[in-house]
């Protein structure tokens, strides 16, 4: 199997890994804080759960935005024939996608969000990279 592809089914994997998180931490949050919340009441933001679940929530949401984009890109490297241009890093997209929801849910401080951002970085770079070797 191509790095391609374990790259892109592992960015799918820790996509649902994070709503999966969310859907735990939510059930057991409204468990343990006695809240009430009707199933349907939880705000997409997660603006209405303490903290930690508001940065899980925008961890998964950074992953999901990003997801397509990853996609579409391996799927047009696979169409134009071009798949040996991302196996020697597309892992790194990967890593850097972890890497970055792992600090986001650890905290938000200015450090913290430097180097979410640094990790996000990557991923966009090497994404713009491999679209611009692939037309060219």
């Amino acid at each position: 199997m191509s790095n391609a592809v374990v790259a892109l089914g592992g960015f799918a994997f820790w996509t649902l890994i994070l709503v999966l998180s969310i859907a735990t931490f939510r059930a057991v949050s409204d468990l343990v804080l006695k809240r009430g919340i009707p199933i349907n009441g939880f705000k997409p933001d997660g603006s209405d759960v303490p903290g930690f679940g508001q940065r899980l929530t925008r961890a998964h949401l950074n992953s999901l935005e990003l997801l397509p984009v990853f996609a579409a890109v391996v799927l047009t490297a696979s169409l134009a024939g071009q798949m040996a241009l991302l196996e020697p890093t597309v892992m790194y997209i990967l890593y850097a996608r972890v890497a970055q929801s792992i600090v986001h849910l650890i905290s938000t401080s200015a450090i913290a969000v430097l180097i979410r951002g640094i990790f996000f970085v990557v991923q966009v770079a090497l994404l713009i990279s491999y679209i611009w070797q692939i037309i060219m």
